[in-house]
């Protein structure tokens, strides 16, 4: 099996769609540039050579039609990023997985599985992963637990590795810290396939039992490790505050044991005071969104914990934003994990999206400051993947259908005199007709979406950029001529031959 076939088998995912990039030099937020978009078309050989032989960047869309994968990965956007330690760490967990460099310079850690797999347990458990390694911030591919195929949705797509596979800086690591050639990656990769099961099963960081089963898994991930020095202050901040959740009359000699168990270096006992004392004036939360706590988020498994976040939460995660270029448009996004449909009314007001998320998910996410969601949505178009359409989809395909349809699927005119009764007219290559015929049928068909000067220009590219009305004398039935103003576009009927067909006379029998 050459290595093309080999790429393919190992990036298995969405059969009918495949995703794109183009890439300039341009560089935002320390990424390259690019514009990414969705083809509703195989993922086939042929691109796939172009692929590695540098012509064209294509992507896997991991989640298939019945929302499951064969491979999944950790994108890791952090600059510089020491791959090497990533990877040494990764197999001293013995997590079975490759860690490649991205197109940015970042990571992509690929799981390669050897059956498809539920993508929500998927999810689940690279989610855990990423706690542990200290990256639980990190977007997780299939970015979703489901897509809605019935509704155009396909999901997002991850580009793959090894572009311009000769020169490529996309490759991944060897044991011995050395850049993996194509193939080599390809024989690593099958010899790290694991079964659905085997994956679900693994033992994710340390062996011992977590000291805090229902509480957030940063701070049981935090306490098996040992809080050092860095980040004291803070981290017992938080520990405080998940102690006056689980026992509220007990809560400071729980901390101040904590402090002496857990910490390589304890702190004073007035900087525990000092904490406890904060926390006796008000109810704090959780400081998911800052470090140390950051890196190690699980919020997934955390909501379904007792003493966990739940459903508080001071802002709305959306991610996996893509783009129908249907007219008008139409947008799928993820709201932990899951997927929506939304329409752009729905992204431009937050009380539409609530709507939107109570409706397909019985759920109401709290709302943010307007200036915080004007930024999130900009955010999220900026890097959004757009998913092609056919163009009878499109306002121009619709207008184009409904003026063939004008021109030849209704009666046509016998002479000039009937353009003035609305009737188009086929003459030499051209079908003549007076406007206003014309946007009263665009009307009947509920067309309302071009005013008049947007039609003029539609029927202009028509006819190639040249002029696309007159007046114009035309003989009349009565051999006189008559002055009438027309409109006029390139006979779109197309003329097809039929074949003599020789027909034998049946045989009776």
């Amino acid at each position: 099996m050459d290595n093309v076939q080999r790429l393919m088998d190992v990036f298995e995912g969405f059969s009918d769609a495949h995703g794109q990039t183009r890439i300039s030099a341009e560089r935002r937020a320390g990424k390259q540039s690019a514009n990414s978009y969705i083809k509703r078309t195989p993922l086939t050989q042929e691109l796939v050579n172009g692929h590695l032989t540098g012509v064209l960047g294509v992507g896997s869309i991991p989640i298939n039609e019945n929302n499951q994968c064969k491979f999944g990965a950790l994108d890791i956007d952090i600059y510089p990023l020491d791959h090497i330690a990533l990877d040494k760490q990764l197999r001293k967990l013995k997590i079975p997985c490759v860690v490649c460099r991205s197109k940015s310079g970042g990571a992509h850690i690929y799981f390669f599985m050897t059956e498809w797999m539920n993508a929500g347990e998927f999810r689940d458990k690279a989610s855990e992963i990423a706690s542990v390694i200290g990256h639980g911030g990190c977007e997780i591919f299939p970015k979703q637990e489901e897509i809605l195929v019935e509704r155009g949705d396909v999901g997002n797509f991850i580009n793959l590795p090894y572009f311009d596979h000769e020169m490529t800086t996309r490759y991944a690591f060897k044991e011995d810290g050395e850049s993996a050639t194509l193939e080599e990656f390809l024989d690593i990769a099958d010899q790290r396939k694991v079964t659905p099961s085997d994956f679900n099963k693994l033992q994710v960081g340390s062996k011992q039992t977590e000291p805090f089963p229902e509480s957030p898994p940063c701070l049981n991930v935090m306490a098996l490790s040992g809080i050092g020095e860095g980040g004291r202050n803070s981290s017992l901040f938080n520990y405080a505050t998940m102690f006056k959740k689980m026992d509220p009359d007990n809560w400071k000699a729980l901390l101040e044991k904590f402090n002496i168990e857990y910490c390589s270096n304890p702190l004073s006992a007035s900087e525990i005071v000092t904490i406890q004392s904060q926390l006796e004036k008000k109810e704090y939360f959780y400081t998911c969104n800052q470090e140390p706590l950051k890196s190690h988020c699980n919020k997934s498994l955390c909501k379904r914990r007792k003493y966990g976040i739940g459903t508080t939460t001071d802002a709305v995660e959306i991610t996996g934003l893509s783009i129908v270029k249907s007219e008008p448009r139409v947008f799928f996004a993820d709201l932990d994990g899951r997927r929506l449909e939304l329409t752009s009314y729905d992204l431009q007001s937050q009380a539409k999206f609530q709507i939107a998320c109570l409706e397909q998910q019985n759920f109401m996410p709290p709302r943010v400051k307007e200036d915080s969601w004007q930024i999130l949505i900009n955010s999220l178009l900026s890097e959004a993947n757009e998913i092609e359409v056919p163009e009878e989809l499109t306002y121009k395909g619709q207008f184009l259908d409904l003026i063939e349809s004008f021109c030849h699927g209704r009666v046509q005119a016998a002479s000039a005199e009937e353009l003035l009764l609305g009737k188009p007219w086929v003459m030499e290559d051209n079908v003549y007709f007076k406007i206003d015929s014309f946007v009263d049928f665009l009307r009947q068909k509920n067309f309302t979406h071009y005013s008049k000067g947007q039609i003029q220009e539609r029927i202009k590219e028509m006819n190639s950029g040249d002029k696309c009305n007159a007046s114009k004398h035309f003989k009349t039935t009565n051999g006189g001529w008559k002055s009438i103003r027309v409109w006029w576009v390139p006979d779109m009927k197309e003329q097809v031959d039929i074949p003599n067909v020789e027909i034998e006379e049946e045989v009776p029998f």
